[in-house]
């Protein structure tokens, strides 16, 4: 009996330490969830009666759980390195068949999806427009690889400030080449629907009348009808137009895009002082861009960036969560699959519900303290020597016995 026994401690001790090799060979792997040896007495029930005391039959191996605990999170340089801070796992797809990982290292395979190194692809939320996202089910992330169309100017702001001791301008005559015949001009390029460029100019002339200005408006040197009076009040704030809003008349460009319909906003106009200044200056159109980068906010969206100064949401990760984690099956490269004891998945986005945040351009290290796994591998290793002694133990007493004469 000893030598059984003794037998599976030797099994016990040796399933330790392959469970501690195996957590310290993944020290370094990203994702990774180290796993806990668990062990229950082995005891030979209806051998003996109830009120009477037995020694055990030895120990055996119940169960190698995984625990699934807080890696560090280590930063990186690469966008698509997404780390889950909190409960949840990144949601992929083999073909239609579903895994769930923790290892957040993505990056683009030919197609342009979001794939890992096995390529396995990345699922999200579809955009429905409007910020919103269709969370019904998932699809493959792809990172679109056309260019940002371009968007017509309608509006064109002007934080400007005119000075309120201003003369009229010598010429009375309006001549945009003569410098004499209007008092400050400023200019911003506008776009037209075929994301071409263009310059509007805005000429402001001194009225006799105290505290109002003429303007005259050009697009490309074309003069565009519908420029009127600003005026100001004697605090120096605007007066008209109202709202600050004036509209002007159309303008064709020569690209063939549609007519330029432009309205300029005064509403952060002043008439203060001495000297003319430009505090602000926009416009609402762009012309068209290419992709230059991915970044992903900690909800889960997906932006793609333009050099247009554009971004567009691509999707929005979706993340996967169980009853019993510790239920889950093991796949292999940090992945894992629903099983019944881990009970059905559990979709959601990033930062609602039991779900973590994510963080962009970062890895979850694996959560291995290998300080304490080297103690373990101790402890493992003298179970191991101690239950051979029993054996060596066991040997000699038999040894003895069988050389009574």
């Amino acid at each position: 009996m000893p030598f059984a026994i003794a037998l599976s401690g030797l099994n016990a001790a040796s399933a330790d330490l392959g469970v501690t090799a195996n957590n310290v060979a993944n020290v370094n792997t990203t994702g990774f969830k180290m796993s806990r040896a668990q062990f229950a007495e082995v005891f030979a029930v209806g051998t003996q009666s109830v009120s009477s005391s037995a020694a055990g039959s030895g120990v055996r191996l119940s169960a190698i759980s995984q625990q699934f605990t807080q890696g560090n999170i280590d930063f990186t340089d690469n966008a698509l390195d997404l780390a889950i801070g909190g409960e949840g796992f990144f949601v992929l797809s083999d073909n239609g068949a579903r895994s769930y990982t923790r290892s957040g290292a993505f990056g683009v395979d030919n197609q342009g999806n979001v794939v890992n190194a096995q390529g396995q692809r990345l699922q999200a939320y579809p955009f429905a427009g409007n910020g919103l996202f269709n969370t019904g089910t998932p699809n493959d992330l792809q990172l679109t690889t056309g260019a940002s169309p371009p968007s017509a100017s309608t509006r064109a702001s002007f934080g400007i400030n005119l000075p309120a001791n201003s003369p009229a301008p010598v010429n009375p005559v309006f001549d945009a080449n003569d410098p004499s015949s209007f008092n400050h001009t400023t200019s911003v390029t506008t776009y037209d629907s075929l994301g071409a460029a263009h310059t509007a100019t805005v000429y402001f002339i001194k009225d006799a009348v105290p505290n109002t200005w003429n303007t005259q408006v050009e697009i490309d040197g074309t003069s565009i009808a519908g420029a009127a009076q600003v005026v100001f009040n004697p605090d120096g704030s605007l007066q008209l137009p109202a709202g600050g809003l004036m509209p002007l008349g159309a303008y064709t460009p020569p690209t063939g895009a549609a007519d330029i319909t432009l309205s300029l906003d005064f509403a952060d106009a002043t008439q203060f002082g001495e000297n003319f200044g430009v505090n602000s200056l926009s416009q609402d159109g762009f012309t068209t861009g290419r992709l230059t980068g991915v970044s992903v906010d900690a909800e889960g969206v997906v932006f793609a960036r333009f050099t247009n100064g554009q971004s567009a949401s691509l999707g929005k990760l979706a993340l996967a969560n169980f009853v019993n984690p510790q239920g889950l099956q093991q796949l292999g490269d940090t992945t894992w699959g629903e099983s019944f004891q881990s009970g059905d998945a559990l979709l959601g986005e990033a930062g609602t519900a039991s779900f973590g945040n994510i963080q962009s351009g970062a890895l979850e290290a694996s959560n291995v303290d290998l300080t304490a796994q080297l103690v373990q591998m101790i402890t493992a290793q003298r179970n191991f020597q101690a239950n051979a002694q029993m054996i060596s133990t066991a040997d000699t007493v038999t040894q003895t016995v069988i050389n009574i004469r």
